[in-house]
C-alpha cells in the first residue's frame, strides 16, 4: 500500500513530514515502511521464514566468497538520500565495514549492491518500486530474489532514460542456478519458496 502527497515530486518539508511519520510509526505498526518519490510505502506483512532464511542464505553465502572488510549486511539502518527524498531498507546490503561507521542511515552512494526478497503482501515494491529507486540513488546492482515463483534478476549498468536513471542490464536466474552479484558468485539452491 503507498500512502501518497498531493503531488509524486514531494518537497524537502513535505519529505521531513513522511519521515517524522515514519520514524513515530515504525515500532507500533506490522511490517515495514519506507519512503518513496510516490510516498510512503506499507509493507503489510512482518517477513515471515522464507524471507528472512533467503536473507540469511544470501547473506551468508556472498560472505563466504567476498573479501575481508566486506559485508553482506541484513540489518540496520536503512539507506536515505535526503535530496531525493527517498528512505530505503534493503533486505541485504553489500557495503564495505568503513561505510558503515556512521551515525544513522547509510548513503545509498556507499552500497556495492542492494538485494530484495519479494514479499508476499507487496510484490510491486520490489519488482518495480525499488527497480526505479536503486538506480535513482546510485546503487550499482540490485538483485531480486522471489520466493513466490522461483525465479530473480540481477540488474546493473545505470544508464539516463528520460524518466530518471535506469539499469541497463538485466540477467535472469531460476533457483538452483549460480547467481553473480557484482563480481561474486554463489548458488541459488536450496532457497526456500512460499507455499
Amino acid at each position: 500500500m503507498t500512502i501518497a502527497p498531493d503531488h509524486a515530486a514531494h518537497d524537502a518539508l513535505q519529505y521531513q513530514a513522511m519521515r517524522d511519520i515514519v520514524e513515530r510509526m515504525q515500532d507500533s505498526v506490522p511490517g515495514k515502511l519506507e519512503i518513496t518519490k510516490e510516498g510512503i510505502v506499507h509493507d503489510m506483512m512482518s517477513p515471515g521464514g522464507p524471507h528472512e532464511l533467503t536473507a540469511a542464505r544470501v547473506s551468508r553465502r556472498l560472505e563466504k566468497v567476498m573479501p575481508e572488510g566486506l559485508l553482506a549486511h541484513t540489518g540496520t539502518p536503512d539507506v536515505e538520500d535526503v535530496h531525493e527524498g527517498v528512505l530505503r531498507h534493503p533486505d541485504v546490503m553489500v557495503i564495505a565495514e568503513a561505510d558503515m561507521e556512521v551515525e544513522g542511515p547509510f548513503a545509498p552512494q556507499s552500497l556495492l549492491a542492494a538485494i530484495e526478497i519479494v514479499s508476499r503482501s507487496n510484490p510491486g515494491n520490489d519488482w518495480s518500486g525499488k527497480m526505479r529507486d536503486y538506480p535513482m540513488l546510485g546503487i550499482p546492482v540490485y538483485v531480486i530474489f522471489d520466493p513466490r515463483t522461483g525465479e530473480g534478476a540481477v540488474l546493473s549498468d545505470i544508464h539516463p532514460t528520460p524518466a530518471g536513471p535506469r539499469y541497463a542490464t538485466r540477467k535472469d536466474f531460476v533457483y538452483g542456478e549460480d547467481v553473480t552479484i557484482a563480481e561474486w558468485t554463489i548458488s541459488t539452491e536450496d532457497l526456500p519458496r512460499y507455499v
